[in-house]
């Protein structure tokens, strides 16, 4: 404009931008020594397993999320965990953005008939919000003031202050940290469900696992009804922990025993098969490890790995075809842990070195667990927690156990002839 409209002053009109510089107060730290422990406020959920992964409850304004894959159950899950707070006199809100509540209620239906434990005055006490706008949640929340809120999921909920649709990476960015600060503020536990992409990690910003207190992964596996809880964050106890529980038409029910259902297919008189047993945390749980070799006239021959990282694999043929003698360059090679259990340490190495050579030799190892991490130069080394894995293997009933001793080694061929390949 070439003029004020104000007073039709002729001059024109001049941007005068605002001072951003303001006078701050600066605070006052608190010296370390006398910070006040005012102790962490835990509340039990009541499924056994979830509150192992925990670190034994949930802890007044955590934030926990969890991702999984579609259809392994996190819905289930946290409504299960919504019903079981219900239960104890508590009261849950369930925010669904996803599906509809006649949905969500057919679900909380066939979990009610189940479990036992659940009364049906117990629902009345879960509250469900079919709503996507973050506004309407946040106001429902603070007027309703819930034991446990519930958002499934938070790549589905929108703020009207960010900008971008629902997913993107700004509103899960905002979302978050506005759920966060009212969990915070309110003292309200707050559990997000969470998607994850192609390759098993969580969608969305990587800022969402740094803002959360607590990252669960649940992990299932397409041809068992098994599902894994896994506590890859915790800022009130272990990482690493594991839950198990098992899918069925009617919800999730928690697996007492997870190394007798991983051991109740276990065939000894095959060959290519042995026990290790895997340490999650405080836990030891035994799984079967199977392989299988072949003849092939295909180069490069085929190398089908599932459980394990398949560099590890390549490492221990290697070994194998150096120090043991064994010739793996024209055979197809085959490795699976059964349960769709998942094997990340390098205490296996003996385990998967001992299964290999029972398949190329076909002599079966019987009732035998092993674990020792196996260096390039055909040594076998001891690993970490020895004694817990030692008696989990005695006492699911192990007849044999190949493992180096603590803080000692053991020489790869000696390592076969005790687990009776010649």
């Amino acid at each position: 404009m070439g003029f004020c409209p104000g007073c039709n002053v002729s001059e024109p009109l001049t941007e005068e931008v605002e001072s951003r510089h303001r006078r701050v107060i600066a605070p006052e730290p608190v010296p370390l020594g006398k910070v006040q422990d005012g102790g962490e406020i835990r509340r039990t959920i009541g499924i056994g397993e979830l509150d192992r992964v925990l670190g034994g409850g949930l802890v007044a304004g955590s934030v926990v999320l969890i991702g999984g894959e579609p259809g392994v159950g996190k819905s289930t899950l946290v409504l299960q965990a919504a019903m079981e707070i219900a239960e104890s006199g508590g009261r849950s809100l369930v925010v669904t953005a996803e599906e509809s509540a006649q949905q969500v209620g057919l679900r909380a239906d066939r979990l009610a008939a189940r479990a036992k434990t659940i009364s049906a005055d117990s629902k009345d006490h879960v509250l469900l919000l079919a709503d996507d706008d973050l506004d309407r949640v946040l106001a429902a929340a603070d007027e309703m003031r819930p034991d446990l809120l519930v958002v499934d999921s938070i790549q589905t909920v929108s703020s009207r202050q960010s900008d971008g649709g629902a997913g993107g990476p700004a509103q899960v960015r905002e979302s978050a940290a506005r759920l966060i600060r009212f969990a915070k503020e309110r003292q309200v536990p707050t559990v997000l469900v969470g998607h994850v992409t192609k390759d098993g990690s969580l969608a969305g910003p990587k800022l969402l696992e740094h803002m959360v207190d607590v990252v669960l992964s649940f992990e299932g596996d397409p041809d068992h009804g098994l599902r894994l809880l896994r506590s890859m964050k915790n800022r009130f106890g272990a990482t690493h922990v594991v839950g198990m529980f098992e899918m069925s038409v009617d919800g999730l029910t928690e697996v007492a025993d997870p190394s007798q259902v991983f051991l109740q297919d276990w065939r000894q008189d095959v060959a290519g098969t042995v026990v290790f047993p895997a340490v999650e945390g405080r836990r030891s749980i035994l799984v079967e490890l199977q392989t299988l070799t072949d003849m092939t006239r295909i180069f490069p021959p085929r190398r089908s790995v599932r459980g394990v990282d398949a560099n590890r694999v390549h490492q221990i043929l290697a070994v194998l075809n150096r120090h043991a003698g064994l010739k793996v360059s024209d055979m197809e090679v085959y490795v699976n842990v059964v349960g769709g259990w998942s094997l990340d340490e390098p205490a296996c190495d003996l385990a998967l070195a001992l299964a290999l050579a029972s398949s190329l030799t076909g002599q079966p190892l019987g009732s035998t667990a092993a674990w020792g991490e196996i260096g390039l130069s055909g040594e076998v080394r001891s690993v970490a927690h020895h004694q817990r894995r030692l008696e989990e293997a005695h006492r699911v009933g192990v007849e044999r156990v190949v493992a180096p001793d603590p803080g000692g080694r053991l020489d790869l061929s000696s390592a076969m002839l005790r687990a009776g390949i010649r």
